[in-house]
């Protein structure tokens, strides 16, 4: 028979049972964590090491030489390794699209350089050891004996020395009596205008070595070698005191890049 607990015994029941805790309503309660990101497989890039063996530029100059390689290609075996967006010939190929050609690379500003990406430091010192020596290799044939019988012949002497400086420059090559060079003198470093060269200093290094002859020859940073009327009044100057001095100004030369002009044939004197 079920015994029913009468109305008071309930009551004293209750009365007895602990007092739960109230709920707290502002708890915070756990954000649960968002599922894992989806993993993007990288992108392949192709590498050098992806080229055929013997279509890779090093193995090609190994078997073929290295004038059968191209810029980039040549430029590729100096910078030695790419990058991972552009392997190391694509690398080569940028540079040489962005600056113009090796003559852009040769006058880039080091640090200039060091900024692009995928150079730095270290790539960017490889690099113009390499074009440096370049330069070198094609001034050792001309020493101080060389001889001078044309303009092409004074523009060879000099235009790889000045054709990529971004200043101007001014030279005074003192010659003997067969136009064999004396001596090559660097003699003015910025503007080269009647207002900052006196036409006495041109001509002292001719009279303290006893030089017959002279050529004088200045650069146009811009590339351009149209002479200016400062450079066309310089070279008239030059010419008397020359005459005066018993001295023979040959020709006054203004390299460009790629060319030059000879004052001489513009002037006919």
């Amino acid at each position: 028979m079920l015994d029913l607990t009468s109305d008071d015994d309930m009551s004293n029941i209750l009365a007895d049972l602990p007092e739960l805790p109230e709920h707290d309503t502002d708890v915070d309660l756990p954000t649960p964590s968002p599922p894992p990101a989806r993993v993007q497989p990288a992108e392949y890039h192709a590498t050098v090491h992806d080229i055929p063996v013997n279509d890779r530029p090093r193995e090609r100059l190994q078997k073929l030489g290295p004038e059968a390689l191209t810029p980039p290609e040549l430029l590729a075996i100096v910078l030695r390794t790419g990058t991972t967006r552009d392997n190391v010939i694509e690398l080569a190929g940028n540079l040489l699209q962005k600056y113009s050609g090796l003559s852009g690379l040769v006058s880039a500003d080091f640090h200039e350089l060091c900024n692009e990406y995928g150079l730095g430091t270290a790539k960017t010192a490889q690099l113009k050891a390499a074009l440096e020596l370049g330069k070198r290799l094609s001034m050792l044939q001309i020493d101080k004996r060389y001889q001078i019988k044309s303009a092409d012949d004074a523009a060879r002497l000099l235009r790889m020395e000045m054709m990529y400086l971004d200043h101007e420059e001014m030279h005074i090559v003192l010659l003997d009596t067969k136009n064999q060079v004396m001596e090559n003198i660097k003699r003015y470093k910025g503007t080269v205008n009647t207002s900052v060269l006196r036409i006495s200093e041109i001509m002292r290094p001719a009279i303290v070595r006893n030089a017959p002859r002279m050529i004088v020859c200045h650069n146009h940073p811009s590339g351009d070698p149209t002479p200016s009327s400062e450079d066309l009044d310089v070279t008239e100057q030059l010419v008397k005191a020359g005459e005066l001095l018993d001295i023979e100004v040959l020709d006054h030369i203004v390299i460009g890049n790629p060319h030059y002009r000879s004052l001489k044939d513009m002037l006919h004197w």
